[in-house]
C-alpha cells in the first residue's frame, strides 16, 4: 500500500482492535465474516470499489454510500469497521479492496486470540502449509487456478476434518480464495505471519537436514528474540537435500548456513578458475 492508504488502514484497525476488546469471540467471528463479505462484494463490483475509493467524493460522502448499499445487509460493528476504512484516502480502488480483506482476516486472528486459540491455529495453519508443499499432488489440486474454489475447499476440508480448529479451516478458505491476490501457499504463509504478529511475534522459517530438538529450537529462538527485539516463533522445515547446518528466514533477511550452500559456493568459485 501506498502512504496515503497505509494511514486510512492503520486509522480503521486501530478501531478494530478497540472494538475486539471485552467482546465474544462468537461476535467478533460474525463481524469478521460480514468484513470479508464486503470484500467480496468489492472484488465482485469494480464501479463499487472506484467509487468508494473516488478522491474527488468526501470521506463523509463515501461512507454514506457504503451505508445505502450495505444497511441491513451487515451487521452494525461491520458496516462502522468498513465505513471507518471508506471514510479514508485511498491510493487505488485495489487498495481499498486490500485493505477491507485485511482487516477481515485480522478480525478472525482478533477473535481466535480472544478464545486463547491464535497460538494453535498459527501452528495449524504452518503445518498443513507443510503437508501441501511436501505432497505435489496435493499441491497441484488446492493451488489449481481453474479448479473452483469450492471444490479446493471440500478437499481442504475434508484433509483438516477432526484435525484442526475450525477458524484455521475458515483461514484456509480465505487463503484457498486467493488472501491479498497470493497463491495458495504464499497466502498460507502470510496468514502464519500476520497470526504471529498479533501474538506480538516473529517467525523465522528455518530449513535443516534433519529436525531440532526442543532444547536446539528453544536456544534458537532465544537467539534471535534477542536479535530482533521481540519473540520468535521458529517454524522448522526438514529438508534433507540442505545436507547438513542450518537456513534461516526472518523477514528479508536471511542467513544461509547449510552445507548445500557452501558446496555451491565451492564449486562455482572451481568454475571460475
Amino acid at each position: 500500500m501506498q502512504a496515503a492508504s497505509r494511514e486510512s488502514y492503520k486509522i480503521a484497525a486501530e478501531r478494530l482492535d478497540a472494538y475486539v476488546r471485552g467482546a465474544e469471540p462468537s461476535a467478533v467471528a460474525t463481524t469478521a465474516d460480514d468484513i470479508l463479505s464486503v470484500a467480496a462484494l468489492l472484488r465482485r463490483e469494480p464501479r463499487l470499489r472506484r467509487a468508494l475509493s473516488d478522491p474527488a467524493r468526501s470521506g463523509e460522502d463515501r461512507a454514506g454510500l457504503l451505508e445505502n448499499v450495505l444497511s441491513g445487509k451487515i451487521g452494525a460493528d461491520a458496516l462502522a469497521l468498513v465505513s471507518a476504512l471508506v471514510s479514508g484516502r485511498w491510493s487505488a480502488p485495489s487498495e481499498l479492496l486490500d485493505g477491507t480483506e485485511r482487516l477481515g482476516i485480522e478480525a478472525v486472528l482478533a477473535g481466535a486470540d480472544i478464545a486463547g486459540e491464535l497460538g494453535e491455529v498459527e501452528d495449524e495453519l504452518f503445518r498443513f502449509g507443510q503437508v501441501v508443499s511436501g505432497t505435489p499432488e496435493l499441491s497441484n489440486a488446492l493451488s489449481d487456478p481453474m479448479a473452483p474454489v469450492q471444490q479446493r475447499a471440500a478437499l481442504a476440508d475434508e484433509l483438516l476434518a477432526g484435525k484442526a480448529r475450525p477458524v484455521t479451516g475458515y483461514l484456509v478458505g480465505a487463503a484457498l480464495a486467493g488472501f491479498g491476490g497470493r497463491s495458495f501457499v504464499g497466502a498460507l504463509t502470510r496468514l502464519v505471519e500476520l497470526a504471529a504478529d498479533r501474538r506480538d511475534r516473529q517467525v523465522a522459517y528455518v530449513t535443516v537436514a534433519a529436525p531440532l530438538s526442543d532444547e536446539e529450537e528453544q536456544r534458537l529462538g532465544a537467539r534471535l528474540s534477542a536479535i530482533y527485539g521481540r519473540e520468535v516463533s521458529v517454524r522448522q522445515t526438514v529438508n534433507p537435500d540442505v545436507l547438513g547446518g542450518v537456513s534461516v528466514r526472518v523477514g528479508s533477511d536471511l542467513y544461509d548456513g547449510t552445507v548445500l550452500r557452501r558446496l555451491n559456493e565451492t564449486r562455482n568459485a572451481l568454475a571460475k578458475r
